[in-house]
């Protein structure tokens, strides 16, 4: 690494330059989202204490190096699973139970911590050092070497993703898409991925059939209790309801759809959706700049994923390469879950728009990650946008 460079040159500007527009995206939507009849607290000015805590964050993780977080990378993925494990041990008044689960922990004078947020980001570390020094170990490969391989990424998956599941399923499907995402690019044989994605897609299937056409049989066989299906049953046919399990959607595409092309304006928000500063964000978007609002929102995130992935062509380090992929298909599936349950493309999950909802652990986490990419090109700039071919990786 040449270590000439000047600070400014090492630093990603590009991806500076995205953070800020969503990070002005975020206050002016959250702004509108809030209703003064329904929140005691001003989300505005808690949303840019979250992304100064953010930046800070960015700050620290940027000085350490690929190296570093390799050496780091067990004990991060130690301290992630203590703290999901001390969610069902802690007392209330530390981990309070929220709406039926027990999510968080409390900390006077900071709020609510979610640590499942950092858990992810803790997890594509921990998958990109397995794949990247087992594809070390193993340089001739072999159906029983890859599937080695898979055996150790599900493992290591299993304990965060069981822990998890329990009480948080979008979460839990943030994680799958992770793990689905480096598996990818990992270099494991097809002959052993179709089989296997091939039986899950047949399972998830058949359970979503059973639950639109035969709920009765899972109720009898697998002891599924009835009001578990609502949220299946008011994705499908919110209209019927709206007065219940299907409000919030029919709202927010009411207020989408009443967007139409330019939208109402700001702060000029008609339809009443619950929490809209948070998951719903979109449908504040949708309804106050319309359609031209909306693609504005999500061409931004194409170019964020489309940077990232320019970063992992270009990095000549695979750890640093499986951090991308992983990080990638973390913001991927939030936002394409996030906008598809807004719209009822995708059932509601409860998962936030990243760098836009209102959630300090969901911001932070997605911080975390942009440390990670950030220290990327604060250490590997040499090697990474240069032609020349003579740098190498320490």
């Amino acid at each position: 690494m040449d270590q000439t460079k000047r600070f400014s040159d090492r630093i990603d500007w590009t991806l500076c330059f995205l953070l800020l527009l969503f990070f002005l995206i975020s206050c002016t939507a959250i702004y509108s989202g809030q209703s003064s009849d329904q929140y005691a607290g001003n989300f505005v000015i808690k949303q840019i204490v979250n992304y100064v805590i953010g930046i800070i964050i960015v700050a620290v993780v940027m000085y350490f190096d690929s190296e570093q977080i390799r050496k780091l990378t067990w004990f991060l993925y130690g301290l992630g699973i203590i703290l999901l494990l001390g969610l069902f041990v802690a007392p209330e008044s530390i981990a309070p139970e929220r709406k039926g689960a027990t999510l968080w922990y409390v900390i006077p004078g900071l709020g609510s911590v979610q640590p499942s947020e950092f858990v992810k980001v803790f997890l594509i570390i921990a998958l990109s050092k397995i794949i990247a020094d087992h594809n070390q170990q193993y340089l001739s490969k072999t159906l029983g070497s890859d599937f080695f391989l898979l055996t150790k990424l599900g493992a290591v998956t299993s304990l965060p993703l069981g822990l998890i599941i329990i009480e948080d399923l979008g979460t839990a499907l943030v994680i799958v898409a992770i793990l689905t995402g480096i598996i990818l690019v990992s270099g494991i044989s097809w002959k052993i991925l179709v089989p296997i994605y091939g039986f899950l897609g047949a399972i998830a299937g058949t359970i979503l059939y059973l639950v639109i056409q035969a709920p009765e049989i899972l109720e009898k066989y697998l002891g599924v209790d009835p009001y578990q299906f609502s949220r299946i049953y008011s994705w499908l046919d919110p209209v019927n309801h709206k007065q219940g399990a299907g409000m919030q959607l029919y709202n927010s595409m009411m207020a989408i759809g009443s967007g139409l092309i330019s939208g109402k304006g700001f702060t000029d928000r008609q339809v009443y959706v619950p929490d809209a500063h948070t998951d719903f964000i979109f449908s504040v978007i949708g309804e106050e700049y319309g359609f031209f609002g909306a693609s504005v929102v999500i061409s931004l995130f194409f170019l964020l994923i489309y940077h990232l992935t320019k970063i992992a062509l270009e990095t000549t380090d695979p750890f640093n390469t499986y951090i991308c992929v992983g990080i990638i298909s973390m913001i991927t599936f939030h936002v394409f879950q996030n906008i598809g349950m807004t719209i009822q493309v995708l059932p509601i999950t409860g998962i936030p728009l990243p760098f836009i909802s209102y959630g300090g652990s969901s911001l932070m986490g997605n911080m975390l990650a942009m440390g990670l990419i950030f220290s990327m090109r604060y250490h590997h700039k040499s090697y990474m946008f240069s032609t020349d071919s003579n740098f190498v990786a320490k």
